[in-house]
């Protein structure tokens, strides 16, 4: 049985993995309540999405205080957690994303050096 996160918000349609084109990065964040560092997370993440990746994105936002269950899925533990769960392979990056490099290599964007 699957279990949807309670708290979602899309910044594109929902694509589920079997749905999404090659080019589509969904994305999940694990985040715990409305604390600073999930905040600035999101905005971090949301510019990102627009500068680099847009329209070509979904982005998932997953309370762990509302569904602590839902941690176990993608094996988080920290928070802020960043799942980058399409394209294959997946990644993960932790922290508020503000580090705007290193996420863009993060999330395969960037080249590593």
């Amino acid at each position: 049985m699957k279990t949807k996160p309670t708290a979602q918000k899309s910044a594109s349609p929902e694509v589920s993995p079997t749905e999404a084109k090659s080019d589509t990065f969904l994305l999940r964040l694990y985040v715990a309540g409305q604390t600073p560092k999930s905040v600035a997370a999101f905005v971090n993440l949301k510019k990102i999405c627009e500068e680099h990746l847009s329209g070509r994105y979904t982005i998932e936002v997953i309370d762990l205080i509302e569904n602590p269950l839902l941690a176990r899925g993608d094996q988080i533990l920290a928070i802020p957690t960043l799942v980058r769960k399409l394209p294959e392979p997946v990644r993960k990056i932790i922290g508020d994303l503000s580090n705007t490099e290193r996420v863009l290599i993060g999330l395969d964007l960037l080249p590593r050096e």
